[in-house]
């Protein structure tokens, strides 16, 4: 994959638009049109046991005619190579080139190229390789020519013979653990979940058979109950034979007719290839541990698309993906993944309908992107799907009621989480997501230099905030109520609004406290079942510097799942129920995914409030490390960055950092003054410090907490 270079302040942004501008050409095309025509075929893919089940909302086309342009200046005549994707003629100046279209000279001067793509069935692309023109971000899309027109996408498909519909994850081959042979049976256990095309090696003979997946050895082995399964016949057959499509799964049970001998079995394990630069290891095994499975079940849910879950749904779903991008900033560091993820979750325009028809899910999109550019600093991705984010905030603001605030309306789903309370009217939940991205749109806005729209924007959230706290503060029992209806107040209390309030930081002191230990921290409030809302409440948490509470709280969820025998984290866990019963849900007794993005959650907990990194400036231009044990004896990792990879040590005698290029500062406590073996440390508190950190060294700091 293309890796971007930042630098600090305006560098930052200007280092995304001259990626694929470097000398190497690669297919562009209309941006968002790859992404989204390659996300409704993987969508599509879906099945439950036999049957087709895309998705049920509104699924956009790419366009099927694009004008490519761009300006040059030669000094002298230059020659090129054009490659499409589609039907397609050249213009230099708007006059037609005749004859040859593929191999073409474009004379000295100043010249306007157009080149226009026709293509129904995937996305129009081109590829163009001459001495200085070549097909990157320098170029423009449009649907015609004298069209408005942005910056033409791109991934790396930086050779003429691989354009974009080609594009297929890469596979490997991976062995079961066990293999269990009987009658006409053989079961296999690939030792932890994975993904993949299974294969049969030296099959042979006439007959049926059937894979039944399990992401556990029950599923498998429930003929009547397995979510997905393959069957096929076949006549005559000798040789190895692959399942047609990728499945999720751990253990496969195969079942065959008389006819037919099944030798060894392997799996084609389709990935993403993604790099591994985040680490975690602590004084508890139980934590590391917790860390590595999160890592996996972030792989396993990173692919074409940042998806919900590896067997279920395989959808990309708003609220799933806002959480992974946060997840993989931490880990991975794949821009390009939450690039892909964003715009395929956008659409395209007119729109009609909330992301994923989800009133919550369009907000949370609106937060993505922010938190996007405060991680990469790419400015120009902003930029481009700015136009994307006006017409979605055009589509919410309309639908405000006589308060200016949200509720369900026909045709919405107001999801929040999967708990068991009422969903309708106006929620506080709801209103804040909405603070939070009216905030996120007057950021972007300005990054557009769309200065009118910001101001809007900024005082629209400003004003909301207002209403929010009277609407919905208690001040007598110092929390946020869950809403109201018809005008009436609704007095339950729930985690969800009093943990984002927590979170976005619209609470003063006094008020954060009292929502801590009024609600967060209070067992009578009702519990939250799903890691997708722990996820929130833990970092609201670890946000008002309660980390030795997270640090029980993460090994008592996510060490119950791996207690309970996960590989992967769950959708939903619940340490009430044990047994198969576990893995019911909607209704059906496998229902649940084992291996759920958002079940990755400790990943950000522990890069973010442990080894205690952040931007404070956008793509780390300027950073705090602040690390915090937690309870714990140690902690050490790396956390990635655009600049590489920021290295913390710490335990309750030293701190160890190694910084990055940016105007980077660590943050700690100690009872006694402390030393440095470089730097100057400052004292900004009582017991607190600071030392500035330069890009590259590695700074060693004793103290005593």
């Amino acid at each position: 994959m293309r890796i971007h270079s930042y630098f600090i302040g305006l560098l930052l942004a200007l280092a995304c638009g001259l990626a694929g501008a470097q000398g190497t050409a690669t297919w562009i095309w209309s941006p968002g049109d790859f992404e989204i025509w390659l996300s409704n075929r993987m969508q599509a893919q879906r099945v439950e046991r036999d049957v087709a089940w895309p998705p049920f909302w509104r699924l956009y086309g790419h366009q099927p005619q694009v004008n490519f342009m761009r300006q040059v200046d030669l000094a002298g005549p230059e020659d090129i190579d054009v490659a499409a994707e589609g039907i397609y003629n050249v213009a230099i100046d708007g006059r037609f080139v005749h004859g040859d279209q593929r191999h073409i000279r474009i004379p000295a001067g100043r010249h306007t190229l157009n080149i226009q793509v026709y293509n129904a069935a995937s996305p129009p692309a081109v590829f163009v390789q001459g001495r200085t023109i070549r097909s990157d971000a320098s170029w423009t899309a449009g649907p015609r020519p004298g069209a408005p027109a942005g910056a033409a996408g791109h991934w790396n498909f930086d050779t003429p013979d691989n354009p974009p519909s080609r594009f297929r994850l890469p596979t490997r081959e991976i062995l079961p653990a066990a293999v269990t042979r009987g009658n006409g049976t053989v079961l296999v256990d690939f030792g932890r979940e994975t993904t993949g095309f299974v294969t049969l090696k030296n099959l042979a003979g006439s007959g049926q058979v059937t894979l039944y997946y399990g992401e556990s050895k029950e599923e498998a082995l429930s003929e009547a109950g397995a979510e997905t399964l393959d069957r096929f016949t076949l006549a005559g057959h000798h040789g190895d034979y692959m399942a047609l499509t990728s499945r999720a799964m751990r253990y496969v049970n195969i079942r065959f007719d008389a006819g037919l001998r099944v030798g060894d079995v392997a799996l084609a394990y389709e990935y993403l290839p993604v790099a591994h630069r985040g680490e975690f290891k602590s004084s508890d095994d139980e934590l590391n541990r917790i860390w590595d499975v999160a890592q996996r079940t972030l792989e396993l849910n990173t692919r074409e698309f940042f998806i919900d879950g590896a067997k279920r749904d395989h959808w990309v779903w708003s609220g799933d993906a806002v959480q992974t991008y946060l997840m993989n900033y931490y880990t991975f560091f794949d821009g390009d993944a939450v690039k892909r993820t964003t715009w395929a979750l956008r659409g395209a325009d007119p729109v009609d309908m909330h992301i994923n028809t989800i009133l919550d899910y369009s907000l949370y999109w609106f937060i993505g992107i922010r938190d996007y550019y405060q991680y990469t600093g790419d400015a120009d991705f902003v930029r481009s799907v700015y136009p994307r984010m006006v017409s979605l905030m055009d589509f919410v603001l309309a639908r405000r009621d006589g308060n200016g605030m949200l509720e369900g309306l026909p045709g919405d789903w107001v999801f929040v989480d999967w708990a068991d309370m009422p969903k309708d009217g106006e929620l506080a939940v709801i209103q804040l997501l909405f603070a939070r991205s009216l905030e996120a749109m007057a950021d972007c806005a300005a990054l557009a230099h769309d200065d009118a729209k910001a101001a809007t924007y900024r005082q629209l959230g400003a004003d909301l905030k207002t209403r929010i706290m009277a609407a919905f503060w208690d001040p007598q029992r110092q929390l946020f109520i869950h809403g109201r209806k018809d005008g009436n107040t609704n007095p339950l209390v729930t985690r969800h609004p009093n943990m984002f309030a927590l979170m976005f930081g619209y609470l003063d002191d006094a008020q954060a406290a009292a929502v801590r230990r009024n609600v967060l921290t209070n067992d009578a409030v009702p519990k939250i079942t799903t890691p997708y809302m722990r996820f929130y409440e833990l970092a609201a948490l670890a946000e008002s510097g309660q980390q030795r509470y997270v640090t029980g709280q993460i090994k008592d969820y996510w060490g119950g799942m791996l207690r309970a025998g996960a590989t992967c984290f769950w959708e939903q866990y619940d340490p009430n129920v044990d047994g198969a019963a576990r893995y019911a849900m909607y209704g059906k007794p496998f229902g649940m995914s084992l291996c759920h993005a958002w079940g990755a959650s400790p990943l950000y907990l522990l890069g973010k409030y442990y080894l205690g990194v952040k931007p404070t400036q956008p793509g780390y231009a300027a950073y705090v490390v602040e690390p915090d044990l937690g309870g714990l004896k140690w902690i050490t990792g790396k956390v990635p960055t655009p600049h590489g990879d920021i290295a913390v040590y710490a335990d309750a005698a030293t701190i160890r950092v190694t910084g990055i290029l940016g105007q980077g500062v660590l943050r700690f406590t100690s009872a006694t003054a402390p030393r440095s073996d470089g730097g100057t440390i400052r004292k900004v508190g009582e017991r607190r410090y600071e030392l500035p950190l330069e890009g590259g060294k590695t700074y060693l700091v004793t103290r005593r907490e």
